[in-house]
């Protein structure tokens, strides 16, 4: 059996708690797209951890986790996530990272910040973690696969072809200093001692997993705003985001996945910039903010204080056709316990005309929110694990949510923590 876990909204949805929750019943779990540019926060037995690279199976010792194809591998990062599980006294995971994924290389973080510079008012708020870069190469058919670690000859060239290009950029775009491609070189034979013990036959490992009817989990990062052909498009990231292209960028069959398990918060959050039809300002969002998550709507990789708003159901329904859902996990909804009043995006009105349908980019930004108002259920219900135990108020909330969306909710979430969660039959 193959599932997929992905985001229906903006990512920060909470999927590094669910993740870790369905990773505990997983034989195999794969990250199988984006880099290091965001993380999955999770609270288990060992502490709290901020997952970048790494597959959320990490925690189980009968796991096998796959850094897959289609990652873009940033390998000091990686390296110090391995050593802060060691520190936090995790053992050592079962990991394998795909000879076939491609290196997130030095200049691809310098090339990141020097054209946000560049652009200044007009970026596009990344992370500068050098993620646009790298599948600009990927597809330029300018990447390093890791693969490529062991062909000293092959690479050196391919370092000094890529220099001479890159370096015309350096020069008289961003007068910044020239790349060395020797110096380049002797990094990247440092990335292959310290990646040697991991690299391994990923396909290959997981083909034979699904001969022998092993349960794999397909982990995606962000969500289907995010993704650059459904997305929020230019304000995306530059892989796909999707749960189809966990069958490209984890090497699985397109018939294998069975099961699409979609994330979305009781209300929506976003890191970013882009449409955010819902969003909150002022003194009503920071309030939410303070409230949300664990601690606060911050990110997990970058720190910075995330955009609120009410729940979207526009962009939710959306985003779960785009993924193909077939349940949704609503986290979160301990967050809202405050609230007198919850309001519900339920339609967009664009040039006087009110939809329920996701436009695309182009018309987005004309868009103003139409709301629904629901009763709060004004109590703490942070850590219920019986969905009957609920305030009927909150229970109404979901039944309006699931209305909305269109697919089953099937499990709500009431706290950080990893078993805080209710299912719901």
């Amino acid at each position: 059996m193959v599932k997929a876990i992905v985001g229906a909204n903006w990512g920060d949805e909470g999927k590094g708690k669910i993740t870790d929750l369905l990773a505990e019943h997983s034989d195999v779990v794969i990250r199988f797209q984006g880099g290091a540019n965001a993380g999955h926060t999770i609270i288990c037995d060992y502490g709290k951890f901020a997952l970048h690279q790494l597959p959320s199976g990490v925690f189980y010792p009968h796991t096998t986790n796959i850094i897959g194809n289609g990652v873009a591998l940033d390998v000091p990062k990686l390296l110090a996530e391995l050593k802060s599980l060691a520190d936090g006294g995790v053992p050592a995971p079962h990991l394998i990272v795909s000879e076939r994924t491609q290196l997130l290389m030095p200049y691809h973080v310098l090339l990141d910040g020097y054209e946000e510079e560049r652009l200044a008012g007009k970026a596009f708020g990344s992370t500068k973690s050098g993620i646009a870069p790298f599948y600009s190469d990927k597809y330029a058919k300018l990447g390093v696969q890791v693969a490529d670690l062991w062909n000293e000859e092959r690479l050196l060239e391919h370092l000094q072809a890529v220099c001479q290009l890159k370096n015309v950029l350096m020069e008289h775009l961003y007068h910044k200093p020239l790349l060395d491609p020797q110096a380049l070189f002797d990094q990247l034979m440092g990335y292959r001692k310290a990646l040697e013990p991991y690299v391994g036959d990923a396909l290959g490992f997981v083909h034979q997993a699904l001969r022998e009817n092993k349960t794999i989990l397909l982990e995606g990062q962000l969500g289907s705003m995010k993704d650059p052909d459904f997305g929020i498009y230019p304000f995306t990231t530059s892989s796909h985001t999707l749960a189809g292209f966990g069958t490209v960028g984890g090497g699985i069959p397109a018939t294998a996945v069975t099961d699409v398990v979609t994330v979305t918060k009781a209300y929506s959050s976003a890191v970013g910039a882009g449409a955010f039809v819902s969003e909150l300002f002022g003194d009503e969002a920071e309030e939410l903010r303070r409230r949300g998550g664990d601690a606060g709507e911050y990110g997990a990789t970058t720190g910075r204080p995330r955009r609120v708003g009410w729940f979207d159901a526009v962009a939710t329904r959306y985003g779960c056709m785009v993924q193909g859902a077939t349940e949704v996990v609503l986290t979160a909804i301990d967050c809202l316990g405050y609230l007198d009043e919850i309001k519900v995006c339920t339609g967009y009105e664009v040039d006087g005309t009110v939809t329920r349908d996701f436009p695309v980019p182009a018309k987005l930004d004309r868009a103003k929110p139409v709301y629904e108002t629901l009763p709060g259920w004004k109590c703490d219900i942070r850590g219920i694990t019986d969905y009957d135990k609920l305030p009927v108020q909150a229970k109404n909330y979901v039944d309006f949510l699931e209305a909305q969306i269109g697919v089953p909710i099937k499990t709500v979430s009431t706290g950080p923590k990893r078993h805080e969660i209710a299912l719901r039959k």
